[in-house]
């Protein structure tokens, strides 16, 4: 069933976009109704709107925290228009039905974000605005409602090549679409009212479906805007697994300036490293690990060029994620029909990590510390600094219990997701072996603190000369004294760096 918008009520906070959206719906010949600086700005641009108090007969009052809230205005929104009764209640009332609400609520998230006061934070709560878009998500069979910006280009799009028609399911999807809005903007005003000293969680305002989930059988989706993370360039549709091993390798990634390439798998780094071209970066980080880049994505701050993509292309890999790609370089890469090329895009990764848990959702900031001061607790020291942030880096994104070992800007062998830190530092050095890897003068970072010294002393036996470890065991002396007897150095950043 299709609705011809004949009237619509319009009430933002950022005007920005309106343009175009305003000229279709005049075309259309369509009503506009608006208040306080929505209707100025509307006015502005040379079209005609009637202003909200016309129709409820009271003015803005409060300091403008009342202008909606009146049963001429929600009765126009929630009538049912195949509804006898309320039609004649309409006609009695002298109530105007109103076919499409555009409200972008006050921007609470931001001024959140921004540590406002709590003056500033109450009035930056929405009121009418979100009852508004509820009323209006409700009455989807009625009524076309937009609850982002975002959505004005693509309701413009709509009414032009549908003349000035909207269908029922793209209503339900506008509706939808709302009800996330409002229920995310709750959340984060609820979570400050609980004491939560984090950031806002992520808004969902958009909903895309994936290919599946962890597995075929399952369903899943993404609430997000994936094209301003990265621009689709060629490839199958991404899944849920994709889209995680993508959260995990752009978080590592964003760690370096220098050309780096980070290979992910199963959400864990297997090849990472850092070199003066882009070319060099990659070989060192496939050479980590030549077995687990099989199936796996593949990460750079770079452009890919011609040689990067001849040296990619006789792999299989899901997903490759670059600055940007050559036209050589595409072409090459795109020889494969389900090869995923993305180009990365202007949006950074959320500071606000949100995981559903148990009957609820736990929240924390991200982790982006790294070691600030170097505090070395062994008579030997290392002149050189460069491997131990970069080690550093990489166990941060890890899943515990973790250990990587570096040399000259290399992962050459990592144990992730152990049971006990002496099982992921062999199987470290296992993984070091394997791909024939010298571990003379290689340094190892620790996520957390080594409980005993057998660590230590199984990785010195292979040649590793320094230690990172943020330090706290109630046996560090012991773990230090081990050091000194081994010759070796070690040193504390007091940053634990879990990861699950």
């Amino acid at each position: 069933m299709d609705l011809k918008i004949g009237s619509a009520l319009i009430s933002v906070y950022e005007k920005k976009g309106l343009e175009e959206l305003l000229s279709v719906l005049s075309s259309f010949g369509v009503e506009l109704i608006s208040t306080g600086g929505t209707w100025e700005y509307i006015s502005q641009l040379g079209h005609s709107a009637l202003k909200v108090e016309t129709l409820s007969g009271y003015p803005s009052i409060l300091g403008g925290r009342v202008k909606t809230l009146h049963p001429s205005i929600f009765g126009g929104i929630l009538a049912r228009r195949s509804y006898k009764t309320d039609e004649e209640q309409l006609v009695k009332h002298n109530i105007r039905t109103i076919d499409l609400v555009v409200v972008d609520l006050y921007p609470f998230e931001e001024a959140l974000a921004s540590q406002a006061s709590e003056e500033e934070l109450i009035e930056k709560i929405d009121i009418g605005g979100v009852s508004l878009l509820r009323a209006a998500a409700k009455n989807f069979i009625d009524v076309v409602v937009l609850s982002s910006r975002d959505q004005y280009a693509t309701l413009a799009a709509l009414l032009t090549r549908q003349n000035g028609n909207i269908t029922l399911e793209q209503r339900r999807q506008f509706a939808k679409d709302a009800f996330v809005r409002t229920a995310n903007y709750d959340a984060a005003i609820a979570g400050y009212f609980a004491g939560l000293n984090l950031p806002p969680v992520p808004q969902f305002d958009k909903v895309a479906t994936l290919r599946y989930g962890e597995n075929p059988h399952q369903k899943a989706e993404f609430r997000g805007d994936l094209e301003q993370m990265f621009e689709k360039l060629h490839g199958k549709e991404l899944s849920y697994n994709n889209l995680l091993d993508l959260e995990a390798g752009l978080g590592l990634l964003a760690e370096f300036s220098e050309p780096t390439f980070v290979v992910i798998k199963h959400g864990t780094p297997c090849g990472v490293a850092s070199a003066t071209t882009p070319l060099e970066a990659w070989k060192k980080a496939y050479e980590s690990d030549t077995e687990s880049v099989f199936g796996g994505i593949i990460l750079t701050n770079c452009t890919i060029d011609k040689a990067c993509a001849e040296a990619l292309s006789g792999l299989f890999f899901e997903v490759c994620i670059a600055a940007d790609f050559t036209a050589e370089a595409r072409q090459i890469l795109e020889q494969k029909r389900n090869r995923i090329l993305l180009k990365r895009g202007t949006a950074q990764l959320q500071n606000t990590l949100a995981r559903s848990v148990l009957n609820g959702v736990l929240v924390q900031e991200r982790d982006t510390q790294n070691i600030e001061a170097l505090d070395w607790v062994t008579a030997k020291t290392s002149p050189d600094v460069s491997d131990i942030e970069f080690a550093n880096k990489v166990v941060k994104h890890c899943k515990s219990n973790a250990i990587a070992i570096v040399k000259n800007k290399q992962l050459i062998g990592n144990g992730a997701g152990q049971t006990s830190r002496v099982d992921a530092v062999r199987q470290a050095i296992e993984k070091a072996h394997r791909f024939h890897f010298d571990l003379k003068e290689a340094t190892l970072a620790s996520d957390a603190f080594f409980p005993f010294a057998d660590s230590v002393e199984l990785a010195a036996r292979e040649g590793v000369t320094v230690f990172v470890q943020p330090g706290g065991s109630v046996r560090d002396k012991e773990v230090i004294d081990a050091c000194n007897k081994l010759g070796v150095a070690m040193l504390f950043t007091g940053l634990r760096h879990f990861k699950h």
